[in-house]
């Protein structure tokens, strides 16, 4: 049988920890065989000889697919580390040349984060990297993890409560929040007030859809207040357009709006927002890439 001592590798293959990191990603026998270019039975047998070692099932059936145990759960971290550190070890040594370099980087952001973060990047990644092509991927934060964990995406920006301790992050800045209202907004005529704030009608950002609750309103219920939302949409850019035309306002990311005065008037909230900070985002695998940490650099640079 398999009763290695795991501290013994020269009795381990270590092609079956490449094969158990994609069974744990996967969760599917059948998906992670596609991913490894290997044969169905041929994971199967792997899974086998990997359980034995474990002293583990390390995957149980499930309705589409397969659930990882306790133990399995644990490994995956510590797992993916060591692997990327192996493929660094053995992977040849490049220089990054941004002047000729021909490659296309995956990120995913929000249209805030296009706004506040990529558009800034954009002017001087075009200069120095004139060969350079960048998708943006639009991504609530549970699927940007899971996209930046599966290898779909390379960078991912969203905000510093939502990134997982297990992914690599730079904070970029610090954001704060603002009261925006069309000009000559007629309950704005005045100093802004607790009440006046509780009497306008808002629209909110949710951007998985449908929510109408948002950090201005945990503020105000510990007062024992509350405002009117009566819009909910997915996308940020679209808020600006609405509180231009209409008596709606909006309580915004100061970055989003700080070079619209021409149709909108931006007004500091009369009670404490807390603030939040923005972050980029990468996994393991493109840690130490000569690449990566190229664009890393012009994206604090940018900011």
């Amino acid at each position: 049988m398999y009763a290695i001592a795991m501290n013994n590798l020269r009795n381990i293959d270590l092609n079956l920890l490449v094969t158990l990191e994609a069974l744990l990603t996967e969760q599917n026998v059948t998906r992670a065989a596609k991913r490894l270019h290997l044969s169905q039975p041929s994971v199967s047998v792997q899974l086998r000889k990997l359980r034995a070692i474990f002293a583990d099932p390390l995957l149980s059936p499930a309705p589409g697919g397969m659930l990882p145990t306790t133990r399995a759960q644990a490994l995956l971290q510590p797992l993916r580390a060591a692997l990327a550190e192996m493929r660094h070890v053995l992977e040849p040594r490049h220089s990054f040349d941004p002047a000729t370099a021909r490659l296309t980087w995956q990120v995913a952001a929000a249209d805030y984060a296009e706004y506040a973060i990529l558009l800034p990047l954009l002017g001087h990644l075009r200069k120095a990297a004139p060969g350079v092509r960048i998708a943006v991927r639009e991504a609530a934060h549970p699927k940007m993890i899971k996209q930046l964990e599966s290898g779909a995406i390379d960078l991912g920006l969203l905000a510093m409560e939502a990134v997982p301790e297990r992914l690599h992050h730079c904070i970029l800045f610090e954001e704060h929040y603002v009261l925006v209202a069309r000009k000559r907004h007629p309950a704005l005529k005045g100093k802004l007030t607790v009440d006046t704030l509780c009497q306008l009608e808002y629209v909110v950002v949710s951007p998985e859809g449908g929510g109408f609750r948002g950090v201005t309103d945990t503020v105000l219920e510990g007062k024992g207040r509350k405002r009117c939302v009566v819009l909910s949409v997915p996308h940020f850019l679209f808020v600006p357009e609405v509180v231009a035309r209409t008596d709606v306002v909006a309580m915004l990311p100061s970055r989003l709006v700080k070079d619209r005065s021409d149709r909108i008037q931006v007004v500091k909230p009369p009670l404490p927002v807390p603030s939040y900070e923005m972050a980029m985002i990468w996994h393991e695998r493109s840690h130490l890439d000569p690449a990566h940490m190229w664009l890393r650099e012009q994206v604090r640079r940018a900011l």
